[in-house]
């Protein structure tokens, strides 16, 4: 590893480290979403709620689309 870093690029390596940072981001974020998507589900069967709600899903998708293109991201990446 320390001769990776005397012949790799200062600026490689930091773009690793941004990288390395993100993917940590997201791993935490995904969690909470998932924390929060198990959360709904136990209030729409304490509720008596259907499971799904195809509308929002329709919605969700859409706006996601559109977050996508905001990003310069091809869209169907947002249904995946």
């Amino acid at each position: 590893m320390a001769d990776e870093q005397n012949t790799v690029p200062a600026e490689l390596l930091a773009l690793r480290a941004s990288i390395d940072n993100i993917d940590a981001a997201l791993i935490h974020m995904l969690a909470e979403r998932f924390r929060c998507t198990k959360a709904v589900g136990v209030l729409k069967a304490e509720r008596g709620l259907a499971a799904a709600d195809p509308a929002r899903e329709k919605r969700q998708v859409e706006r996601l689309r559109g977050l996508a293109v905001d990003a310069h991201l091809d869209p169907d990446f947002a249904e995946k």
